[in-house]
């Protein structure tokens, strides 16, 4: 494939993470039993959300929309990178790397916007319940998900074209499990200094100033839990809330890590890597329906098959 007259490569190898041989059927099988129980805890979410009527509030149709961006990333990174271990390698054709990364981008930024909603969300249950009814409406909460995942969009559109305007004429070895901007611009025929710094300015602003709204936000929750009189409330009130800040956390580190530290290649790389698109998205439905009752209660409805109706 060429792209005008300066790219000359027609696919990537994706050499994958670096492990002994021998290892390769074994983590083929960790990781695939992890890829599965992440599409399965991610369904389960998404089916109990949609067929149990208590849950048809804001806060879980917003888990909604995380458990779906969760499943839509694994699909995008771990079937290519299962593959790998069996093969040593994986190839993926100059298009289909595009695709991996305008894909992965898509749907981080929008799991990003995504936390910063249902930090409002919270906020706005716990610091103004009086008007949380009518602030919070259906046709509102459809509203702010779709400026999600448009804002997802034009984030990634911005940075795939940015990055594949460059020549790419050799050699074509990504030292990497998927096509990501690191990755792939280590192999760009060009000076990549601008490409650098326009990702580390722009995914820097977009991830602090989430950030620093989820803060704010849960500032002010906790200002506001602490004045509740009651035991009980606090403590749900709390429960709720930890949930949405652990995954938050565990999302935000990760990413810091790799993307703000322009022209890095270390191999710790990979390995943090490995945890925010393969682990992450399965721990967020365990930290759900762990930390959540009506979470775990409405399960127990679904498998018993008791007060549910059609959504």
């Amino acid at each position: 494939m060429q792209s005008g007259n300066h790219t000359s490569v027609s696919y990537f190898i994706l050499v994958g993470l670096h492990y002994p041989p021998p290892l390769g059927v074994p983590l083929f099988l960790a990781f695939f039993a992890i890829y599965a129980l992440t599409v399965c805890g991610n369904g389960l979410i998404i089916l109990t959300v949609l067929v149990d009527t208590k849950l048809h509030r804001p806060m879980y149709w917003f888990l909604c929309h995380l458990s779906f961006l969760d499943m839509t990333i694994s699909y995008a990174i771990v079937p290519k990178m299962l593959s790998g271990f069996l093969l040593e390698s994986s190839v993926i054709s100059f298009g289909g790397c595009v695709i991996q990364l305008f894909s992965f981008h898509f749907l981080g930024c929008t799991e990003c916007f995504l936390y910063t909603l249902m930090a409002y969300d919270r906020f706005l249950a716990i610091c103004k319940p009086l008007h949380y009814a009518t602030i919070m409406t259906h046709s509102i909460c459809n509203y702010l998900a779709l400026g999600t995942w448009l804002g997802g969009t034009l984030h990634s559109l911005f940075q795939t074209s940015f990055i594949f305007r460059l020549p790419f004429c050799g050699p074509n070895r990504v030292d990497y499990f998927f096509c990501d901007i690191p990755a792939i611009l280590c192999l760009a025929c060009a000076d990549t200094t601008i490409n650098e710094l326009v990702t580390f300015v722009d995914i820097g602003f977009l991830a602090l100033t989430c950030f620093v709204l989820i803060l704010t936000s849960y500032g002010c929750i906790v200002a506001a839990i602490l004045r509740i009189q009651s035991v009980d409330g606090r403590r749900n009130a709390f429960s709720t809330c930890a949930a949405h800040l652990t995954v938050v956390i565990v999302y935000y580190v990760p990413c810091t890590f790799i993307y703000l530290r322009p022209g890095s290649q270390e191999p710790l790389d990979a390995v943090v890597a490995v945890f925010y698109t393969v682990i992450t998205p399965l721990l967020n439905p365990v930290i759900y329906t762990l930390r959540n009752k009506e979470m775990k209660a409405a399960i127990w409805r679904l498998g018993a098959g008791k007060d549910l109706q059609p959504h």
